[in-house]
């Protein structure tokens, strides 16, 4: 069994005390994939020497994330795009539209949105994207320049069935993490009625720890108690649910 985890930020600060012990763990409990969403030029340097240490196991993506769209935003986007001619990525991510924290620089992160999709476009890789409470501005975005082949994943995705299925029908995944484990959330209702042929897994680690664990650290272990409520939800085993989601991973990312 090979679980596949679409979204984690392993190579950040909160792990510097245990990262190899936890990825140890991770792949003795089957979670053998790991693919590395971008910050900003902060986090570059730690996630390609996480990288350079676990080559047949993480893969790094190149991009901009909307919380990290400032005034110095047009800097930022060269460091990306020159990172591209340098060498090669899974996907540029992670990007999009947060309309959650501050939305001082909002009409910056649409154009930054829109550049890095002309980059994969460009590159022809999928993006992984952020839509913190910003479907729907995202999704005229996506109407007024659409994603080529491939097409990518709605990280995190806490939408509507009705949602759900505007971004399948546009060529996307929805990434499934720890929200499908918390009471009340409504996500299970939606993934009920999705097929498994349009999702995959993630841990979005450090953050969004499910439950029981939830307001602690996600660490990449977690990412089964993920796949065990989605087969739960969609009365499936372990197993189905791990072959589908890591087939679905190598179908976007070619890995």
């Amino acid at each position: 069994m090979i679980l596949t985890d679409t979204h984690t930020h392993l190579y950040s600060e909160e792990f510097d005390a245990d990262r190899e012990k936890l990825i140890e763990l991770a792949v003795t409990n089957g979670i053998s994939r790991f693919f590395l969403p971008n910050i900003d030029s902060s986090s570059i340097q730690s996630m390609l020497d996480l990288e350079s240490r676990h080559r047949e196991i993480c893969f790094p993506m190149m991009g901009l994330h909307p919380c990290s769209v400032k005034a110095n935003w047009q800097e930022e986007m060269d460091i990306v795009e020159n990172w591209f001619r340098k060498r090669s990525f899974v996907a540029v991510g992670e990007i999009g539209i947060d309309l959650f924290w501050d939305k001082t620089f909002v009409e910056e992160q649409k154009i930054v949105f829109q550049r890095q999709v002309e980059l994969a476009n460009h590159y022809k890789v999928p993006i992984v994207i952020h839509s913190r409470e910003s479907f729907e501005l995202i999704y005229e975005l996506l109407l007024d320049l659409p994603k080529q082949e491939p097409f990518g994943i709605f990280h995190c995705f806490t939408g509507t069935e009705e949602q759900a299925n505007r971004a399948i029908d546009m060529g996307f995944y929805l990434g499934i993490g720890g929200v499908v484990t918390f009471k009340n959330s409504g996500l299970d209702k939606v993934v009920e009625k999705i097929s498994l042929d349009h999702m995959v897994l993630e841990t979005d680690a450090p953050y969004l720890a499910p439950a029981p664990f939830r307001g602690k650290r996600n660490i990449p272990e977690y990412l089964k108690l993920v796949a065990q409520k989605l087969a739960e939800i969609k009365n499936v085993s372990l197993e189905e649910i791990a072959h589908i989601s890591t087939e679905n991973s190598k179908k976007i990312f070619g890995k």
